[in-house]
């Protein structure tokens, strides 16, 4: 037997005694090991839930709010109702900009932000997403510019025509005058280029409304559905599990809401067209609503559960009630005005109470856990193992 100078200081070996233990009389011996059960890693969530709070939800519907309103915007462009155009156009950018605020206050510092901008990751929708937002807002921004500059120039054309012929008439003189070695003190060439001047200006905007209004109804769609995409990128489980029909829900979510403003804000005459898009967006909301729920099962029960499912229960009932309004009592100032009111409340509770149900879904760890088992146990029916090369086994 060797032995080393740490064997002093070593303590000594406990005896066993009795021997080898004796089998208990009566003991079952087909008695098995208790199926083990679900528990959780020290009492502590496996996947870590974003530090979301109302900001976030806030920007979803804001941003949803945005994009629709733009897509309006420019259908209305294209089919002449003006007053659709301009309420749709100022409710755009007036959305972006609050949703940019709700981001920056939820980011704590606009820096941050702005470091966002500094690299494209086509890969990250959380890159893609800033650039679209930035995209949008610099969009809807020209066209509000050329909604309201036109205007502006154009209710000074009489003053202009009269000023522009008094230009004339005094260019006239000053060239007389000037023939003969006298230069009266007048204004003519200072309003003549004051007149070229606005003119260029109204072939800018003209030029440039209709460039403004295609790029706000390009970044409109994308902006409306970016943040599904967002969301379903991550590992919080309800989130995950709904990658499908998340983005059908956010963008008729958002349709939605935007045809509320629009009926809000715009003179019934001119809404028609709006009113039967409100219809239909109600309708696929509630369809990808019931879809989503489908296909969660046991893992969509927080849409059920506390603030989230008394939220989700209230943008399922505004939704309909909205889109069943639009269509019966949308043709009267009064009505229309309330539909839009309770599409656009519909679409908040919506976004609130998706995010909020996904908070819950990864603060517990049975939402993460037993999606897994039942993947697992499919793909061994299906005869591959749980860790089969090229498959992937996390959520």
């Amino acid at each position: 037997m060797t032995t080393n100078p740490f064997d002093e200081v070593r303590p000594p070996t406990l005896q066993h005694r009795g021997g080898r233990r004796k089998k208990r009389r009566g003991a079952d011996p087909n008695a098995t090991v208790p199926e083990a059960q679900f528990g959780s890693y020290y009492g502590r969530n496996i996947v870590k839930a974003p530090p979301w709070k109302k900001e976030i939800p806030a920007y979803l519907f804001l941003g949803g709010l945005a994009g629709a309103s733009g897509l309006i915007g420019a259908g209305a462009h294209l089919t002449g109702r003006f007053e659709l155009r301009r309420n749709a156009r100022l409710a755009a950018i007036v959305a972006a900009a609050a949703g940019g605020a709700a981001l920056v206050a939820d980011l704590g510092r606009p820096e941050r932000f702005l470091n966002m901008m500094r690299t494209v990751k086509l890969t990250s929708p959380m890159s893609v997403g800033s650039w679209i937002l930035v995209g949008f807002s610099t969009c809807a921004g020209g066209a509000v510019m050329t909604e309201f500059g036109r205007p502006a120039l154009a209710s000074s054309e009489p003053n202009m025509l009269k000023s522009l012929m008094q230009a004339v008439t005094g260019s006239a003189q000053y060239a007389a005058e000037h023939s003969r070695g006298f230069v009266p003190p007048t204004e003519a060439p200072l309003v003549l280029a004051k007149a070229h001047e606005k003119s260029v200006l109204l072939m800018v905007l003209d030029f440039f409304d209709p460039l403004m209004s295609a790029g706000t109804a390009f970044f409109s769609p994308p902006l409306a559905a970016y943040t599904a995409v967002l969301l379903a990128d991550t590992a919080v489980p309800l989130w995950n599990q709904a990658y499908r029909e998340l983005p059908f829900l956010f963008v008729a979510s958002a349709t939605a809401a935007g045809c509320g403003m629009a009926m809000v804000t715009t003179n019934p005459a001119q809404t028609a067209p709006v009113r039967q898009l409100a219809a239909i967006a109600a309708c696929v909301e509630a369809g990808a609503d019931v879809a989503m729920e489908r296909r969660l099962g046991e893992e969509g029960q927080p849409l059920h559960e506390g603030s989230s499912g008394r939220l989700h229960t209230a943008a399922r009932v505004l939704t309909v009630a909205g889109g069943i309004g639009a269509v019966l009592f949308g043709r009267g100032r009064l009505g229309a005005a309330v539909s839009g009111l309770v599409l656009m409340a519909g679409s908040a509770c919506t976004r609130f109470a998706v995010v909020s149900a996904g908070i819950t879904s990864a603060q517990d760890p049975i939402y993460t856990v037993r999606p897994q088992r039942r993947r697992a146990a499919t793909r061994q029916t299906e005869g591959m193992g749980v860790t089969q090369p090229g498959q992937d086994i996390t959520i």
